[in-house]
């Protein structure tokens, strides 16, 4: 993990903030820096209403085949504050190494205003910058198509735990790479 940020966007949504004016919130989006660390573990923690998706990320931190630097980003509130948190992690299908997106946290006082939205594009942009071809994700069908996603099991690629197949989904950022067929296997750190 480096203090260095590499670059800087701003991901604008439609969405109002709620406030009066009704006018559409900018939110800042950027590498995770050092200084942040506690505060990630802090939005992480109140967005899942427990500790354990933040000692998750925590434990991936200290992983060097599940960690891959520059791709742990936050979305900065008008006020600086962190908004919202998304992780991309090693994970593999059968041994061919893909990437894993978890967790996306959002602070609960900033939830459904798009600083979700935003650090999740950031970070699969960052990751497709990096070379990244695969994508997993476990999480809603609801949400995660609007990025791209769509069912893993379209790829032959099965969760190695019991969870409803609809719930795992993928995106090829590449589409030079082939997808390997298989069983998903996360780091040791997810305990699945």
């Amino acid at each position: 993990m480096t203090d260095h940020i590499e670059h800087r966007t701003e991901h604008t949504t439609g969405q109002s903030t709620g406030n009066s004016t009704g006018q559409s919130t900018v939110w800042h989006t950027r590498r995770e820096i050092s200084a942040d660390i506690a505060e990630v573990y802090a939005v992480t923690a109140a967005a899942f209403a427990r500790a354990e998706e933040a000692d998750l990320v925590d434990a991936l931190r200290t992983d060097p085949e599940a960690w891959l630097p520059g791709l742990s980003y936050v979305a900065e509130a008008p006020d600086g504050t962190i908004a919202a948190y998304a992780l991309i992690t090693r994970c593999h299908v059968d041994g061919v190494p893909a990437a894993a997106l978890a967790p996306v946290a959002v602070r609960p006082d900033r939830q459904r205003q798009g600083a979700g939205s935003a650090v999740v594009r950031a970070v699969l942009e960052a990751a497709r910058a990096r070379g990244e071809g695969l994508v997993l994700v476990l999480g809603h069908p609801g949400y995660y198509p609007r990025f791209g996603f769509g069912p893993a099991a379209a790829y032959g690629i099965r969760p190695g735990f019991d969870v409803p197949s609809e719930h795992l989904m993928a995106l090829v950022l590449d589409d030079s790479v082939s997808v390997a067929p298989g069983t998903l296997r996360y780091p040791a750190a997810f305990g699945v």
